[in-house]
């Protein structure tokens, strides 16, 4: 599949490098600031850490008073020169041409950092300091597009900074970021807020904590009742279960995260008006407190009792998927379909070394007959931090862009939901950093390697899903695309989460 990247390939990675000319690298100028743009000297870091935290000081206090009227401020190549002038009384007299930025901010999402054309004319007006009548301060007013273009090389010298462990300058620039932020509005300044306070946590290593089960299950009710991503998982997971055994008389489907159980009562519906009538159906679901699955089991058999299914639930709980065994599972070869599904929970595999084949080797000895796979569709488990903070920048500004609307408590708890998300991401490493998504060419790899083979989900399954689309309110920006038989799910032109499906591949 054809990805587009956000920024341009030149500012993360060997790209960015090759980029020095030969005067630059002999004047001893910072390799990594140099590819967001930045000209400093190695040897001058230390003294533009100290005046970025002068620069802080006087932004946050009674200094912001003494700024002249009508001063026009710029975010130049030039770091050192650029906080330099913000200390000084702000220099009338410079030059007044705005420098071309080192990315492609259009790629983000929204328009915060990069208007769109009917929104530029509103927001031309250059940042000046405005001096209110009868007052001894004045009032910053900033100009939106430009300090959200700051905004984002700021968020990105931080992460470069917090990567070459150089702290004393990553604190100086998570305190501006937050500064920066504040003038914002919309996903930029929520998500902006969320990768400061990843930042801040890496820096200070006050990390975050994700113990509280409880809580992450009732955001994720939210998120699946504010946005259709979750409802167009379980809808396609389910539309791929329904078409493999549309002849079955007993099914056994495998559940590795039942949380609240929200994918089930459709395919129990969808079971009870089948035309050769309802088969057994057996659900074994896995999490983490048995108490809760159990609920879910109870609420869901009388569901189906209601509606005719003849229904029977079994509960597991486990605290790691890699603890899973066959024997746990009570399987029954040749005597009902099998099918496994996970929505959002591989990835978490990742964090533990060895982990994700192990449980692929499980679910290989079980000989599903289908398996089918939700996951994000993003690159958040690449070794490079600064790479990954890129990919995840851009793909939560997507996600948050995507959710923008009219003020709810769905969708408040829905950005606290994905908050946790960039935090783990950000602020965490080793086993504690659970959030490694990977890209749906990545998972057709390890599953290949793994022994499995893919099933095409259909073009039924994609129109139904289109249409199921089409139904959810202010569905506009959102698209769904088949991918060699699988289903994504994107706002505007990036996809955001895939569908796939896999069999044992019996060739062996």
């Amino acid at each position: 599949m054809k990805r587009e990247h956000n920024l341009r390939e030149s500012s993360t990675g060997e790209g960015g490098s090759s980029s020095m000319t030969m005067k630059e690298e002999a004047a001893g100028v910072d390799e990594l600031l140099v590819v967001l743009g930045y000209k400093v000297r190695s040897s001058d870091m230390a003294d533009v850490a100290h005046k970025l935290e002068q620069l802080e000081m006087v932004l946050g206090g009674d200094g912001v008073s003494n700024l002249s009227d009508e001063t026009v401020h710029y975010n130049p190549s030039d770091l050192s020169g650029w906080v330099e002038s913000m200390l000084s009384d702000l220099d009338p007299t410079r030059t007044q041409g705005k420098p071309d930025s080192e990315y492609d901010l259009r790629a983000i999402p929204g328009s915060a950092v990069y208007p769109r054309e009917e929104h530029v004319s509103r927001r031309s007006k250059r940042t000046r300091v405005e001096s209110e009548m009868s007052t001894t301060r004045s009032v910053v007013v900033m100009d939106s597009q430009e300090t959200g273009v700051r905004l984002v090389h700021a968020l990105l010298a931080c992460a470069e900074a917090v990567q070459k462990n150089n702290l004393k300058l990553a604190d100086a620039l998570v305190k501006h970021v937050g500064l920066l932020a504040t003038s914002q509005a919309g996903a930029m300044r929520k998500v902006a807020t969320y990768f400061a306070e990843g930042l801040a946590r890496r820096i200070y290593r006050i990390y975050p904590r994700d113990d509280d089960v409880a809580l992450s299950d009732t955001l994720q009710i939210h998120f699946y009742e504010s946005c259709p991503y979750l409802k167009f998982a379980h809808f396609t997971a389910n539309q791929a279960i329904l078409e493999a055994f549309a002849s079955a008389d007993k099914v056994h489907v495998i559940d590795l995260g039942l949380n609240h159980g929200l994918q089930w009562p459709a395919l129990i519906q969808a079971l009870a008006v089948r035309p050769n009538g309802p088969p057994d159906f057996r659900l074994t679901g896995i999490g983490s407190s048995l108490t809760e699955i159990q609920e879910v089991g109870w609420k869901l058999g009388q569901l189906a009792s209601t509606i005719g299914v003849n229904f029977e639930f079994k509960s597991i709980a486990l605290n790691n998927l890699s603890d899973l065994k066959p024997e746990m599972l009570d399987i029954r070869p040749g005597l009902e379909f099998i099918a496994v599904n996970s929505v959002f929970e591989l990835h978490r595999l990742l964090a533990q070394p060895g982990s994700i084949d192990k449980f692929i080797s499980t679910i290989r000895s079980i000989r599903p007959d289908i398996m089918t796979v939700v996951e994000q569709e993003a690159n958040h488990n690449g070794t490079v931090f600064v790479e990954r903070f890129t990919e995840s920048l851009h793909y939560y500004s997507s996600l948050f862009d995507s959710l923008e609307g009219p003020l709810s408590q769905d969708r408040v708890m829905s950005e606290l939901f994905l908050g946790r998300q960039i935090l783990n991401l950000v602020a965490c490493e080793g086993e504690d950093r659970v959030e490694r998504h990977e890209t749906l060419n990545q998972w057709r790899n390890r599953f290949g390697s793994g022994g499995f083979k893919p099933v095409n989900i259909g073009s039924n399954a994609y129109k139904q899903a289109s249409m199921l689309l089409a139904l959810h309110a202010g569905a506009n920006g959102y698209n769904v695309e088949e991918n060699d038989g699988c289903l994504l799910l994107g706002w505007q032109t990036r996809p955001l989460i895939a569908t796939s499906a896999w069999r044992i591949n019996r060739v062996e």
